[in-house]
């Protein structure tokens, strides 16, 4: 997943903070957050920022933002590209940087003070970016240089930054009229609130619920890998002698997988999948219908049939019917690899004697036995060639054949958890290209799920690169004792696609912020991260990083044999959870007249009409899918799957002129990598490719043909 700025000014602040007081606005010129950082590559100076030193430079950097912005507004010279658009474009940058800060700890090491700044910064930001937006004469003369877009010379870049703030206006509410504009200004206040409490809600709720064990006999049939991490989560809550499970997935993944308690197992799952339906304060499925209406009542405000209709416009997929079609093309025999499986099931608990039907909390259960009978192959036996640092290791000498890129460790600068890791990434020539932050495992105060963002998106500065400083976080399991933090093959994999993410934003080579890195539609963004997946599962690259922790050993051939014929096991299920949410998410958004019924009813109602099987549910139910009601993905769930067409065919480019050709390399750095949203994405990658993107290779991917 990818958390990016939508506009220069705006971030995504997925959580904000509520009320340091008074005794917090202090003098700007002391604050931490504002000017140049004096720091190795200008890095936040994690060391000195405190949490109450986010309100007064957010005060400050909007004080600054408006005077800016008001500067270009009223300039009595005639409107130019320099003294309009690229003047907008290098507005900001204070609040930007103190933003993308507060937005990205509040994710990754957030605190009760964050938290509650998070509710209090929304609707203000909000407010800002609409004064901004709607602002009558900014807008003439964004619109004036628009109309002499034509002849005024300008080059590929300069042409498309003048396209997309001229669209960015217009798709904001500049051409409404005056009432209708103060309906958006609500409508967008109200979004502001409710989708920042959707967020919210979710760790809150997820905080609150343990499984405590104290027989060891519930732990049945777990590994000792499990119950040592359960273990090291109890004596560190303070319940030594117990063992404790969480919802994070490194915890309760493994329980459903393993765990021979079925009892235990529907209790933790339920948690799991209740998550923000249980009523209280952190109940999501009011959050969820409100912010669906908001958003048809906006899109019709705005000229659209729908929320959908408005968000594709600018996607590669260009209108729901095409997500749809692509949506429904896969459904079929996805649906019916996933009864198959459903049958294999069954036949194994009939064989242990049982009568029950799968249901959900089964599944992985009885499909990890299947697969050992099947296969011989189970994830205990694979994990110990899979330590984190080899797999971390694995990703920088893939990026380093392809690229030539090295990951120097850096131990000089500040970070925002003793966890954090940071490298410096010099290009093949040596020279300076990025910082990198990796931070790897769960703890209370991060959000659950991986993704990559940015402290400092690529741009340049009169006529020089500045370069980027990108984070990617995860929740990987820890280490335990003496083994090293021993990962699946799932998160081996999940290394390798938010380090393409974070490839993506280091080999950006622009020249606007607003254009730079992973600046692009959504259904195109995961082509870059999902491209690195097929490195991490090629027996080749494999042979390369996936080293036994203990005895340095080579991972045996017989292992990744096994494991590539286990390749498409149990993709039906994988497959139709996802299409499931994913048509979920587009039911929700393409809605054309209010929903009118609640969350439960409406997810029921649109389950049954593609006809889910009761043993599977959607990857996200209403209540959880933060992707769509609070991180950015609404109406863009099903980009993964359509991105996957894209590199399933992208890496056939490669695997027929070899792994690291670098001729392929080269193109695909220079037509997608290093271009930013600065072109057409379906045109860059025919750039690329020479030819369309064939879907047999996902077809035959997923074992769907």
């Amino acid at each position: 997943m990818i958390k990016k700025r939508l506009l220069p000014i705006c971030l995504v602040v997925t959580s904000i903070v509520v009320g340091c007081g008074e005794s917090t606005r202090s003098d700007s010129s002391n604050n931490p957050l504002l000017g140049n950082f004096d720091t190795p590559f200008q890095v936040p100076p994690f060391d000195k920022i405190k949490d109450e030193h986010f309100r007064p430079a957010f005060d400050e950097a909007i004080k600054r933002h408006n005077i800016e912005i008001d500067s270009i507004a009223n300039n009595e010279e005639e409107a130019t590209f320099q003294n309009t658009i690229v003047a907008l474009e290098n507005a900001g940058s204070a609040l930007s940087q103190v933003g993308t800060i507060f937005g990205n700890l509040n994710s990754a090491n957030k605190t009760d003070s964050l938290t509650a700044l998070s509710s209090e910064m929304a609707p203000i930001l909000s407010a800002h970016r609409d004064e901004i937006q709607l602002n009558a004469k900014l807008f003439a003369r964004i619109k004036s240089v628009y109309a002499q877009k034509d002849d005024l010379g300008l080059d590929a870049e300069d042409s498309k930054l003048l396209e997309e703030t001229y669209k960015g206006f217009v798709r904001s509410g500049a051409n409404l009229s005056d009432e209708n504009k103060e309906k958006l200004k609500s409508i967008n206040s109200k979004l502001s609130t409710l989708t920042n409490a959707f967020g919210e809600n979710l760790p809150a709720e997820a905080k609150n619920y343990e499984l405590v064990i104290e027989d060891e006999k519930d732990l049945a049939g777990l590994p000792e890998d499990v119950r040592a991490a359960a273990a090291a989560t109890a004596k560190q809550k303070g319940k030594e002698g117990k063992w404790v499970f969480t919802l994070s997935n490194p915890s309760v993944m493994p329980f459903l997988q393993y765990a021979d308690n079925r009892e235990l197992r529907k209790e933790i799952w339920n948690a799991y999948q209740l998550r923000g339906n249980n009523g209280g304060e952190f109940d999501n499925k009011k959050n969820a219908i409100e912010i669906s209406n908001l958003r048809l009542e906006k899109a019709k405000l705005l000229g659209y049939p729908s929320h959908a209709a408005y968000v594709l416009e600018e996607s590669m997929a260009g209108n729901p019917d095409n997500v749809f079609a692509l949506l429904n093309k896969l459904w079929k025999p996805a649906l019916a690899k996933a009864k198959v499986e459903e049958a294999d099931l069954q036949a194994e608990i009939k064989l242990a004697g049982d009568t029950f039907a799968v249901a959900p909390y089964d599944w992985r259960y009885y499909a990890e036995k299947v697969r050992v009978k099947r296969y011989a192959l189970n994830e205990e036996e694979i994990k110990p060639y899979f330590g984190l640092a080899q797999v971390r290791e694995g990703a920088f000498e893939t990026a380093n054949k392809l690229y030539g890129l090295t990951f120097v460790a850096l131990n000089n600068v500040p970070v925002y958890h003793e966890e954090v890791e940071v490298y410096e990434v010099k290009d093949k020539d040596g020279s300076h290209l990025g910082v990198l932050y990796a931070d790897f495992f769960p703890r209370d105060s991060k959000r659950s799920g991986a993704w990559m963002t940015s402290y400092r998106s690529q741009y340049n500065k009169d006529g020089k690169r500045v370069a980027p400083v990108i984070s990617i976080v995860c929740n990987f399991t820890k280490p335990v004792g003496d083994k090293p933090a021993l990962l699946t093959f799932d998160e081996a994999s999940t290394l390798f696609h938010e380090f393409g993410h974070a490839l993506h934003g280091l080999l950006s080579n622009v020249k606007y912020k607003s254009l730079s890195g992973t600046s692009v539609p959504r259904d195109f963004v995961e082509l870059p991260s999902q491209i690195m997946e097929n490195w991490a599962s090629d027996p080749e690259v494999m042979k390369s990083y996936a080293k036994h922790y203990e005895t340095g050993e080579v991972i045996p051939d017989a292992l990744i044999e096994k494991m590539q014929k286990a390749g498409t096991f149990d993709q039906g299920f994988a497959t139709v959870e996802y299409l499931a949410a994913s048509l979920l998410d587009m039911n929700y958004h393409s809605a054309t007249s209010p929903i009118d019924v609640d969350a439960e009813v409406f997810e029921k109602n649109a389950m049954q009409k593609i006809g889910l099987i009761d043993a599977i549910i959607p990857r996200y139910r209403t209540t959880n899918f933060q992707h769509i009601f609070s991180g950015g993905y609404s109406s863009g769930y099903y980009s993964y799957i359509w991105s996957e067409v894209l590199d399933s065919d992208a890496f056939a480019a490669f695997k027929e002129k070899g792994l690291y050709d670098q001729s392929t390399a080269g193109a695909f750095r220079r037509n997608i990598l290093e271009r930013g949203g600065t072109g057409n994405p379906a045109e860059m990658y025919r750039t690329f490719r020479g030819a369309e993107p064939n879907p047999i290779y996902l077809m035959k991917k997923r074992g769907l043909n």
